[in-house]
């Protein structure tokens, strides 16, 4: 999830929290399968809680360096909008981009985004998967002859 959501173009599938609900379903899966007895939704809602709270943490570490990189690219790029708008944008609102684009405050509010809605979405991912993925108990006393 948090590598997904840290790559450039393939975040978009964050737009409808896409990774986020995906990692709660994984989280979810993986302990299933470590289990014997069946998860319970509680389970799975706290596997999809840390899924989505490690997201975050491999979002923050991966896009620090995703952002160094596509920085000079991005500059070039908000200089090119600028400069082709003449006159039509407001100073304000140049030097707010000049700022913004591919700096820490980026990386920050991306961080603090998937943080917020990571822990919120992966929680939801991790009651779906505990329900999609739970064991059925065999040897109950009704399959007793």
């Amino acid at each position: 999830m948090g590598t997904l959501s840290a790559l450039p173009f393939i975040n978009m599938g964050n737009c409808c929290c896409l990774w986020l609900i995906s990692g709660g379903v994984v989280a979810a899966y993986v302990l299933q399968q470590n289990q014997e007895a069946p998860i319970t939704p509680g389970d799975g809602a706290l596997a999809g809680l840390f899924a989505g709270l490690a997201g975050a943490f491999i979002f923050l570490l991966l896009s620090i360096p995703i952002a160094m990189v596509m920085a000079p690219m991005q500059r070039a790029m908000m200089e090119r909008i600028v400069n082709d708008s003449g006159n039509n944008m407001p100073p304000e609102f140049r030097q707010f981009l000049a700022s913004f684009m591919g700096g820490a405050l980026q990386v920050f509010l991306g961080f603090l985004f998937v943080l917020v809605f990571g822990a919120i979405f992966s929680t939801l991912g991790g009651l779906l998967g505990a329900s999609i993925f739970k064991k059925e108990m065999h040897g109950s006393a009704h399959d007793a002859p």
